[in-house]
């Protein structure tokens, strides 16, 4: 799990359903830190002087006949993560959370954002903003029909507004003689001008054929036949979102923070393919690879980022019809396809196809776990060495942990924001550290880490939560349960095509058993170096059915505000089970080989059951990780990992200590090396 930030994505109902549902105690009722009263207004010293700015945008508002403008905080892709020239919410209002959105009328100003995010906006945005305490649509309409006469416009850039926001917004306003008003200028870009960061220039380049499940004529060929099966018979599919492009074509970038890839849009026809990106960002060896320099089915025409709207526009006058993935298509490409020449699905075929791994994918995918393990295992030994010392706080455990991975073969950077939290900071489901403000591991605390790392081979995603002291009875339980829920998911057999969201009870049933439960999502797909929230595969209403090759995460939790905060997290693959009647039935196979905290684990919770698949996970790391780690010749990780995975019996837990287990693992080293 990473930090959401809030638009209208698929992957917002896992990310904030956490946030949303556990409002900051107290903070509903506390007063602003902001004093806006007094003469001058107190202001705290991190607050942004906005006047220049907002008096720059009102006069573009007025310029084009408007009254109000909206301004989300994502891009044109609809991506998780956004560019920083796509920052445009956080430039107006100063205000720099990663979710919440503002709307600038003549007279007033306001930005929309949920509880994480309250302490912060105020303490960014000056007194130019109000702040309102609620997310969602109908509030802001609300507001809007409130603060504007009747007959008056409000104006939104299309490229930042999906179709379901687009709809929402529009009905929202029926009726109330107030009218939406699309603008493909952004007039936040017409003020911010110069100062606006550029646009990404690094190269795109083609993923070594190593890395790559199928070349990008195969998956071209293979969407083609899609579209020809199709019962409407699309003479194309239309691609918004960044991970489609890349994964299409097996070209990467690095556009956007934790995802490796770059600006642009694919028009895939049955005879032709355009590809809208900035043409100077490829090498001479690249253009080859894409048979650029002909005009064949099987080449790959390459036109400008910004004429994709016009050439859409033009191509839609033909005898055509268009396929597109509803959840990922901003209206600014919607509006300009007629809609009988539509074809419109939730998801593009690209996205369907894309979610199940081929076998040589799974084998590169689950690779890049085996290494990822060692990186959080090197970490969990310095942890248990250096932490008792009490040099060790929130922010340097994160960028150690980067480090790590950072050393591993075919690294590429973290997979998202490090979430490294301890003690009470670890009930906030989506906290991470930073320079100014973090706190001190303690060996009387819990510490939670949830990290990823992007590999050429893979995407990773793990969380661990460990206690180096003596957790409380609760802390075990609470814990136990958890792991439970975990263990429950992972071994379920279950009807192929069954819905994620027919199963997730199981990974909460053994916390609802004794009244507590988690208010966030239970898992998400993850890709082959691409996002680690993969979308559609997961646990939601609005996940595909799950299928054969497939990956998600595993992930329950629980929180203790103010106390503590639990998540065990892994990455599994969908596999085919065995059963002993015939039938098609599919279970999971976990690809994170990371053990769970001994010192939590309160047995005698566990079912028999339960225990055999936990013993059996446990002699599946070793047998994974050990070699790796003993041909690096990393005795005291491989120590730690002898004495994490030794069996669990229903009796008590055979302590060992770690310098007997680091002598045995000498002993075996030195026998396997004879």
């Amino acid at each position: 799990m990473a930090r959401a930030h809030w638009g209208c994505c698929p992957w917002l109902v896992l990310f904030c359903a956490y946030a949303w549902s556990h409002p900051i105690p107290g903070d509903l009722a506390r007063e602003d830190v902001r004093n806006c009263s007094t003469s001058p207004p107190y202001l705290p010293v991190t607050a942004v002087n906005t006047t220049v700015r907002l008096t720059a945008l009102r006069q573009q508002i007025q310029a084009w006949n408007l009254s109000a403008y909206i301004i989300p905080d994502t891009d044109a892709h609809m991506s998780e993560y956004i560019g920083r020239h796509d920052e445009r919410r956080a430039w107006i209002t100063g205000f720099t959370g990663t979710a919440g959105i503002a709307v600038v009328t003549l007279r007033k100003a306001a930005v929309w954002t949920d509880s994480r995010y309250w302490t912060q906006a105020e303490r960014q945005m000056d007194c130019n903003w109000e702040l309102h305490k609620e997310v969602g649509i109908t509030p802001i309409v609300t507001w809007l029909l409130a603060e504007i006469p009747s007959g008056e416009s409000v104006g939104f850039d299309p490229f930042l507004f999906s179709i379901d926001s687009w709809e929402s917004y529009d009905q929202a306003l029926q009726g109330s003689n107030r009218q939406l008003v699309s603008i493909t200028d952004n007039l936040v870009d017409l003020v911010w001008g110069s100062e606006r960061p550029p646009v990404p220039s690094q190269p795109i380049y083609a993923l070594q054929e190593a890395f790559t499940g199928s070349t990008w004529q195969e998956k071209v060929s293979g969407i083609r036949s899609q579209m020809q099966m199709h019962s409407e018979a699309p003479t194309a599919v239309l691609l918004s979102a960044l991970d489609e492009t890349a994964w299409l074509f097996n070209l990467r970038s690095s556009d956007i923070p934790y995802n490796p890839f770059f600006y642009s849009y694919t028009l895939l026809t049955d005879s032709f393919i355009r590809l809208f990106v900035n043409k100077s960002r490829f090498s001479s060896e690249t253009l080859q690879y894409l048979n650029s320099s002909c005009t064949d089915p099987l080449c790959v025409q390459l036109e400008d980022y910004s004429e994709v709207r016009g050439s859409v526009k033009d191509y839609a006058l033909g005898d055509v019809k268009i396929w597109i993935g509803t959840s990922y298509t901003t209206y600014g490409l919607y509006e300009v396809i007629p809609e009988e020449k539509l074809v419109a699905d939730t998801y593009s075929p690209v996205m369907v196809t894309k979610a199940v791994k081929n076998s040589k994918e799974q084998a590169l995918l689950k690779a890049s776990h085996v290494r990822d393990a060692v990186a959080v295992i090197r970490y969990l030994v310095w942890l248990e060495k250096n932490v008792p010392k009490g040099t060790v706080d929130e922010f340097s455990g994160a960028e150690l942990v980067d480090k790590f991975r950072g050393e591993e073969e075919f690294s590429s950077g973290p997979s998202f924001q490090t979430i490294s939290a301890s003690g009470l900071n670890a009930a906030l489901a989506h906290y991470s550290p930073t320079k100014e403000l973090h706190r001190k591991l303690s060996s009387d605390e819990m510490y939670l880490l949830d990290s990823g790392g992007q590999y050429w081979d893979g995407t990773t995603d793990i969380t661990r939560t460990v206690h180096w002291g003596t957790p409380s009875a609760f802390q075990k339980e609470a814990y136990t349960r958890v792991l439970m829920g975990n263990i429950d998911l992972s071994r379920l057999i279950f009807p192929a095509a069954t819905s994620g969201r027919m199963v997730e009870a199981f990974a909460r049933r053994a916390l609802w058993e004794v009244g507590l439960n988690y208010g966030h999502g239970t898992g998400h797909g993850i890709g082959n170096f691409l996002c680690v929230h993969e979308w559609p595969v997961g646990f939601q209403s609005n996940n595909i059915a799950m299928a054969k090759g497939m990956f998600t995460s595993i992930e329950p939790g629980y929180y203790q505000d103010g106390e503590f905060g639990i998540r065990l997290e892994d990455v599994a693959l969908v596999v085919e089970a065995k059963t002993k009647y015939p039938g098609t039935y599919l279970t999971f196979e976990v690809v994170s080989f990371v053990p769970y905290d001994r010192n939590l684990i309160d047995v005698s919770l566990l079912s028999p059951e339960q225990l055999q698949y936990l013993n059996h996970y446990y002699q599946t790391i070793r047998e994974k990780v050990a070699p790796e780690l003993q041909s690096r010749q990393m005795l005291e990780e491989l120590a730690w990992l002898q004495q994490h995975t030794e069996p669990l019996s229903a009796r008590a837990p055979h302590s060992t200590s770690l310098a007997s287990v680091l002598l045995a693992a000498t002993l075996a080293f030195l026998s396997w090396n004879s």
